[in-house]
């Protein structure tokens, strides 16, 4: 830590001038090392599919803040000036639908540390440029020893360069195992007390659209609503689909036999399946994970069923090789949201309304 002290005697009144810089610098890699740890692990749980441009993408944020916190070190008028344009701007962006939500007090304390805390640092920053500016007009030189002149870079690089090996140690084991067959046919699981057929890849699984992501759990409920398709359907531009929409319309039930393609009257062969369903045919390793979620549907918004091993994103109930880490379930928290179930046996409720690249679907039938 020594190169954090400056090269001549420490007063009190030097030591005020430079304490900003020192919480600065303290701050800023603390917010490096917190994005750096989403980044690194959203890209193994998340993004690792695909080709190397889409898991890279994931390391973006914590990337920036390093790179932020480098050139705040060197220049600080500079450094601090962008962090306080780029974290009020990106305070604005995150906080903006999540007040509109009505957010609580606590969640904003939450995101205070990964967004307003940047204009905070910033201002500190630009301090610590005064700071730097008198202390050369005063006649200081910087130390000779590499080491003390350098120490701020070595922790910031150091700190998020730890966090990556880390959590890379932890992940990759668990990413490089997984298990792959190749098969995308329609799949016989024998689950944990459930036996279902999943349907092949196609218009039952996986059917991405052209905008690059996949329905929402309204558009799959509407699909038989005239005219048939996942296009917006008239009376439903402020509501929600039901779960009787979803048993009269749902997409599932208008699919071929084979799975192959949806017809225009409805089959009564596929469906969509429960959440308790889903759960119970993870895997890991080939093996069924053992899952078991003994909660009520429609009272606890999030949670994770209780598996004997952590299940994981492989075959046969996945596609490694595809965006999804999510499918929908047939079940409802309420009149808006809509459950949906992680590869890892963790479960939420969006908006019936919400569609992404990571949110698909898979459609069931008896065997």
């Amino acid at each position: 830590m020594l190169g954090l002290l400056p090269a001549f005697p420490l007063d009190r009144a030097t030591f005020k001038r430079a304490l900003p810089g020192y919480i600065a610098t303290a701050l800023m890699i603390l917010v490096t090392v917190l994005w750096t740890f989403w980044s690194v692990g959203e890209m193994y749980y998340e993004g690792w599919w695909g080709p190397w441009h889409v898991k890279l993408a994931y390391l973006i944020p914590g990337t920036v803040c390093l790179l932020l916190t480098l050139l705040a070190l060197a220049w600080p008028l500079i450094g601090g000036s962008l962090i306080i344009l780029i974290g009020a701007a990106f305070t604005a962006w995150w906080w903006r639908p999540r007040l509109e939500d009505g957010i609580d007090v606590g969640q904003l304390l939450a995101l205070f540390p990964v967004s307003a805390i940047l204009v905070i640092i910033g201002v500190l920053f630009l301090f610590e440029a005064r700071h730097r500016r008198r202390r050369r007009e005063a006649g200081w030189a910087p130390p000779e020893s590499w080491l003390r002149r350098n120490t701020r870079y070595i922790f910031a690089v150091g700190a998020p360069l730890i966090v990556f090996l880390g959590w890379s140690a932890y992940w990759l084991p668990i990413v490089l195992t997984r298990q792959d067959d190749g098969i995308r046919t329609e799949r016989l699981i024998v689950g944990n007390g459930v036996t279902l057929v999943w349907a092949p890849e196609g218009p039952g699984w996986n059917w991405k659209q052209p905008w690059g992501g996949y329905p929402s759990w309204n558009r799959l409920a509407l699909w038989g609503v005239p005219p048939a398709g996942l296009e917006d359907k008239p009376g439903y531009d402020d509501g929600y689909a039901t779960l009787d929409d979803m048993a009269a319309t749902g997409l599932c039930r208008y699919l071929s036999e084979n799975g192959s393609r949806l017809m225009e009257e409805p089959q009564d062969i596929w469906r969509m399946p429960t959440v308790v369903e889903i759960m119970s045919s993870l895997t890991r390793g080939g093996e069924n994970a053992g899952c078991v979620y003994t909660g009520t549907v429609g009272v606890a918004i999030v949670g994770r069923a209780g598996c004997e091993r952590t299940p994981e994103k492989e075959t046969p109930l996945w596609a490694p090789d595809a965006a999804p880490i999510y499918y929908w379930a047939a079940d409802q928290f309420d009149e808006s949201r809509a459950y949906y179930v992680s590869y890892n046996g963790a479960f939420n409720a969006q908006p019936k309304s919400w569609g992404n690249p990571r949110h698909s679907y898979r459609c069931v039938r008896e065997p």
